[in-house]
């Protein structure tokens, strides 16, 4: 159901503690991938805007890393600050919590955002993890007591279960304006940054456990060839030497997995073959220097 009134555009951040499932949230809102999905926290590293268009509305849907108290690295800080500073030019506050927990860290994410102003609906994720069902409305009724909220929706972004009335009641907050991207647009980021995240997804899924915190990935050419394939040729950094044979592989194998498995989604994804070549390259400390992240093209602000 279209909101009342004339077009509305805005701002939506969605925020939360890490592993609460906004990523996750914001793609299923805006119908299209456009921030990776993994099982690990902090899989989201940047600010992604999720561009979702209807008959009357335009919500743009801000993906960010979620916001921790630990700062031990430059980007972790940078991780942080992109988080906070969605908050600023948001016109309503998506908080995202993890369905029959509330911690510490939520407290954390509500004061920040409470600190600005903000309209805060507050969006309890996972429903279809929690059981027996009973347990749900006293948990609702438990968090609603934390602060002052818009709203208190229910969802399993996973599952899409209860959107259709988030999806309405954030179309109905945003203001009158029309909208700020072309109707076929998903993202406010280039596809050099897509398909760096894919190949990243992938090595994230496949790593154990500290690894994908010290890697990355920059795309160095992304332009069809002569024979109609899509070619996209990428660098996995990693921070110290001993962390190439890990991401590589015996024999490769890894490394082969990972280019299959993220082929395949970049086939999909552009509608054509894709030749894709992976190197492992090593950068000393680059997720502690600010001006390699700089250099590897984080947000600075």
């Amino acid at each position: 159901m279209p909101p009342e009134g004339g077009h509305r555009c805005g701002f939506v951040a969605v925020v939360g503690r890490p592993n609460v499932g906004k990523s996750t949230l914001v793609n299923a809102l805006v119908g299209r991938k456009v921030s990776i999905v993994s099982r690990r926290p902090q899989t989201t590293r940047q600010r992604v805007t999720g561009v979702a268009s209807g008959e009357a509305s335009q919500v743009l849907f801000v993906d960010t890393p979620g916001l921790h108290r630990k700062e031990r690295r430059a980007l972790n800080r940078a991780m942080n600050r992109a988080a906070l500073s969605s908050l600023t030019d948001a016109d309503l506050v998506l908080m995202v919590v993890e369905a029959g927990r509330w911690t510490e860290e939520d407290d954390d994410v509500l004061a920040r955002a409470q600190e600005r102003g903000r309209k805060i609906v507050l969006v309890v994720n996972k429903v279809d993890r929690v059981w027996p069902k009973e347990r749900l409305l006293p948990y609702i009724e438990a968090v609603a007591q934390h602060g002052q909220f818009e709203a208190i929706v229910p969802v399993s972004a996973e599952r899409g279960n209860n959107l259709d009335r988030l999806q309405s009641l954030v179309e109905a907050a945003m203001p009158e304006g029309p909208a700020l991207y072309p109707e076929d647009q998903f993202s406010d980021r280039d596809e050099h940054f897509h398909a760096a995240e894919i190949i990243r997804e992938k090595l994230m899924r496949r790593l154990h456990e500290e690894l994908p915190y010290g890697l990355t990935v920059q795309i160095e050419r992304m332009a069809p060839d002569d024979q109609g394939r899509l070619g996209i040729s990428a660098i996995v950094w990693v921070e110290r030497e001993n962390h190439k044979p890990i991401v590589i592989g015996k024999a490769g194998e890894m490394l082969k997995a990972v280019g299959r498995a993220a082929r395949l989604e970049l086939k999909e994804r552009y509608g054509r073959p894709v030749h894709l070549e992976l190197w492992v390259k090593v950068r000393e400390g680059w997720s502690d220097r600010d001006e390699e992240l700089t250099r590897l093209g984080f947000d600075s602000d």
